[in-house]
Parts: C-alpha cells; structure tokens; sequence
C-alpha cells in the first residue's frame, strides 16, 4: 500500500506544478497538466488586479519564475519516488540523503523567492509582489498538505 500511496503523491504533485514524474506523461495526463497550469495562471490573474502595463511585464517574470518552481517540483517528485522505492527497506544512510535533499530543495525554494522578488518588484507594486508571494504559497500549503497526508512516516 505504502508505494502506491507515495505515487500517488508524485503524480499529484507533478499535476499540481506541471513537473512531470521520470515517467513520460500520457497525452490526456499532457492536456491535465497544462489545464492546471492554465488554470492557476487565471487564479493568480483574477487576484492580481494587474493593470495592462503591469500585465505586460509581469507575466514573462511569472512564466519565468513558473519554470523554477518547476524544477523543484521535478526534484521533489525524485524525491518521492526515491523514498517510495526504499520504503520497505529503509537505512539510516538512505534517511539521511533523503532528508538532505528535502532540506535542499526547501532552501532552493527560498533562495528563488529572495532571486525573484526584486525582479517582480520592477515589473509590479511591492504590495503587488507581497500578494503574488501570498497565492504562491497558498498553493503551496495546499500541495504539502496533500503529500503530508498521502507520504507515510518513515518506517
């Protein structure tokens, strides 16, 4: 069941994000992927009250920064797979170079927010930013509440 359960979290991960699992997606899981990546683009437009010079700069710097966010979610998808394949048979070694890829990419994800933000204050308010920053993570709390409940504790 364990397995199971964590593939499952990869693959809602990588919908969520648009990462792909090591595993080349199917045309319709293509179409999925790209509906959600769509359809978070109209949620962060519907709440950034942008103006059309705003907009015109602003979204090169999201698809940018959506390409970042994408990595990190390719590297975490490995992650769940790596501790999904190891499971049942996990070692302190193992444990112990999952958890420093864990705490990596969460400093990675961090270390992108700090990059990105002057780069999105030149495009929009800093008010604006503080927002953008509020929806990204609000999506976030969302897809690591789903892999906190679907990923067991380590054995």
């Amino acid at each position: 069941m364990k397995p199971a359960v964590l593939l499952a979290a990869v693959l809602s991960l990588g919908l969520a994000t648009g990462a792909a699992a090591q595993q080349e997606p199917s045309a319709n899981m293509k179409i999925v992927a790209e509906k959600i990546r769509a359809d978070k683009k109209l949620l962060v437009a519907a709440n950034m009250d942008l103006t059309e010079a705003e907009a015109a700069k602003f979204w090169p710097m999201y698809d940018a920064f959506q390409v970042e966010l994408g990595k990190l979610a390719k590297r975490t998808a490995t992650l769940i797979q790596d501790y999904a394949g190891h499971y049942d048979n996990m070692t302190d070694p193992v444990a112990d170079k999952l958890l420093t890829e864990m705490i990596a990419i969460d400093k990675d994800r961090a270390d992108l927010m700090v990059a990105y933000r002057p780069k999105f204050a030149a495009t929009v308010t800093a008010a604006k930013v503080a927002r953008y920053y509020q929806i990204e993570n609000k999506i976030r709390a969302i897809i690591d509440y789903q892999l906190a409940d679907a990923i067991p504790l380590v054995p």
